[in-house]
């Protein structure tokens, strides 16, 4: 709270004091950040937007001319918004969707496991091509949750990805191998959602 015997230049002045104060200790832990190498990111948790975050590193590499490599583990069986728009860009991105829906809809383990496993296959191509500086695994996490591939493989795999490469896993449920192995963690908690409130899945929204 500002002391109100102060004129406003006064405020002023000592606002201004604390903002060069603010950006000079910044500055100064800027300064010790000198490493620059590829990242393994996780978004996790039950809310909603981890593959929206994902895709919108997914832009921001469009923007500066790297190629991206997008692999979807579940999601196939339905078109959504954000391939319609990366498919204008065939040079910078590969979408390889290659899941057939969540394991309620096909009702087949056997059929989920040999989906999971062309997905990696993709997957580990996408990860060992030095022309890809991010490679997308949506919803890897949900596959491994319910043991459609071995997370200890998949983890090692990834920890030993590319020094270069950044490597981006979507999905709830990420195991606490994937976790420990990330180098950034984000769980996006639910705090409220339309769903439960009978509002369906909506164009532009959630596809």
């Amino acid at each position: 709270m500002s002391d109100p015997t102060l004129g406003d230049d006064e405020i002023n002045r000592l606002h201004r004091e604390k903002m060069e104060r603010r950006q000079a200790a910044r500055r100064n832990v800027l300064a010790t950040k000198t490493e620059e190498r590829g990242l393994l990111i996780v978004h996790t948790g039950a809310g909603k937007g981890k593959t929206t975050a994902a895709f919108g590193m997914v832009l921001r590499c469009i923007g500066h001319g790297m190629r991206v490599g997008i692999v979807q583990f579940v999601k196939g069986a339905w078109g959504t918004g954000e391939r319609t728009v990366l498919a204008r860009f065939p040079d910078l991105v590969t979408c390889r969707a290659m899941g057939e829906g969540f394991t309620w809809d096909t009702q087949d383990r056997a059929r989920d496991i040999a989906a999971a496993t062309s997905a990696w296959d993709m997957a580990q191509t996408m990860i060992a091509d030095p022309s890809y500086r991010l490679v997308l695994l949506d919803e890897l996490s949900i596959v491994l949750r319910y043991g459609y591939l071995p997370v200890g493989d998949i983890v090692a795999a990834l920890k030993a990805k590319p020094r270069d490469l950044h490597v981006v896993v979507t999905g709830r449920n990420a195991p606490p191998e994937l976790i420990e192995a990330a180098d950034l963690v984000t769980e996006m908690s639910l705090v409220k959602h339309p769903f439960r409130a009978g509002v369906k899945a909506q164009a532009g929204i959630e596809f």
